[in-house]
């Protein structure tokens, strides 16, 4: 028996009042995720547990069968291992974003999506300028990078805001306060000078580009959590391919393999056949792929309706095709996003999102499209998300 998992990102949403009340799942055109949804077992799925929040390492926890609310322990800590950032005594990390801000209002949370190449070159010019043998930058993918701070554990009670959860809100309201706040603004507010005139946002405003005008901390942790490996909780080895460092780090903690699959991105531009088939290809030597696609969740949280239905289409006729297409072994599949985006308020929810199990031992239980409604309609629910693993392989 194979198994593959496929994490749709942010692809969940509320109906939208200026499409006739539809949500991005029921305007998009998904004959294979429907043709799947009519042959297997649909339902909801709640991936963040009360009080937690919902973010996408607390919800890929869950999709990949481990309960949050005893191995959560904060995102960055996970980002910084699938980057080889050691965390030691004494020492935390922030998530640290090159955001734009305008008017003294959030702009852009990731610099309209800045290149890699082009951050690079920005986290090191805040190294050489702020960085010292405290406070250390750490490149990462686009605008997504990590703060590692040293001999101020405090900073770890101050309560910081997500970029993504204030899209043209005034940025003074959501600054991090609290116990230990004083030094994350203080970074932030110094790399404004720092960012203000460097080449890199020259030439981005010469071109209308949207330009990097200040880091944004948040997501702090400590150490990173001691999970038990996939293979010795579930008894199969895995295999995952994603665009960003969280699933990677997510991988790496619990054993599995992370699949270097050249064209895998973060975004539309990502290479969704060439993800399928590298995943389905892991599946020679190994007993489970995991193919976490994040352009929806990216497209959502920039609030477009129509980016985000062209990712989940594309999920459709590039990867789920191929999955239905499987002829080598029998295999059983779960299809689901991690957590919902609406579009209205352009960040995520702690909502229930749907699931389809499908494959040998799945019979069909009524549901004719891969939508929230139908799920809703099975009236099949699993309040404990992380047990969603255990129906998969049992």
């Amino acid at each position: 028996m194979k198994y593959c998992v496929l994490i749709i990102d942010g692809a969940a949403g509320w109906p939208l009042p200026d499409r006739g009340g539809k949500t991005c799942l029921e305007l998009a055109h998904t004959p294979s995720l429907d043709a799947i949804a009519k042959e297997g077992v649909v339902g909801l799925v709640r991936t963040v547990p009360s009080g937690m929040e919902p973010s996408s390492a607390c919800a890929c926890m869950s999709v990949l069968g481990y309960d949050p609310k005893v191995y959560y322990r904060g995102r960055s800590a996970i980002e910084a291992k699938s980057m080889s950032i050691p965390i030691n005594e004494g020492e935390v990390v922030f998530r640290c974003n090159l955001v734009a801000v305008r008017d003294g209002k959030m702009w852009s949370y990731s610099s309209s999506h800045i290149s890699t190449e082009e951050a690079q070159a920005l986290i090191a010019a805040l190294n050489e300028s702020i960085g010292n043998d405290k406070v250390h930058f750490y490149p990462g993918v686009s605008y997504r990078h990590i703060c590692k701070i040293k001999g101020h554990e405090d900073i770890l009670l101050a309560t910081c805001t997500p970029p993504h959860d204030i899209p043209g809100k005034a940025i003074k309201e959501f600054l991090p306060y609290g116990p230990g706040s004083e030094l994350l603004r203080e970074l932030m507010a110094r790399s404004e000078v720092v960012l203000r005139d460097h080449p890199i946002n020259v030439a981005r405003k010469s071109r209308d580009d949207i330009p990097a005008t200040t880091i944004w901390l948040f997501w702090g942790s400590g150490k990173i959590p001691d999970m038990p490996a996939f293979k010795r909780t579930y008894g199969i080895n895995a295999a995952l391919t994603s665009g960003v460092d969280l699933l990677r780090g997510l991988a790496q903690m619990l054993g599995m393999e992370v699949l270097n699959i050249p064209g895998v991105t973060d975004g539309l531009d990502n290479d969704y056949a060439a993800q399928a088939t590298g995943a389905l290809e892991a599946l020679e030597k190994c007993d489970m792929a995991v193919i976490h696609v994040e352009a929806s969740d990216e497209a959502a949280h920039a609030g477009s309706i129509d980016d985000k239905i062209e990712a989940i289409q594309k999920v459709d006729k590039e990867i789920v095709s191929q999955i239905r297409s499987w002829d080598k072994d029998s295999l059983r599949v779960l299809i689901m996003p991690d957590h919902p985006t609406p579009i209205k308020i352009q960040t995520h929810t702690a909502e229930p999102v749907p699931f389809v199990l499908w494959g040998q031992r799945f019979a069909a239980n009524g549901a004719k499209r891969f939508t929230e409604a139908e799920a809703q309609g099975t009236g099949v629910f699993i309040e404990e998300g992380y047990n969603i693993m255990g129906r998969l392989i049992k």
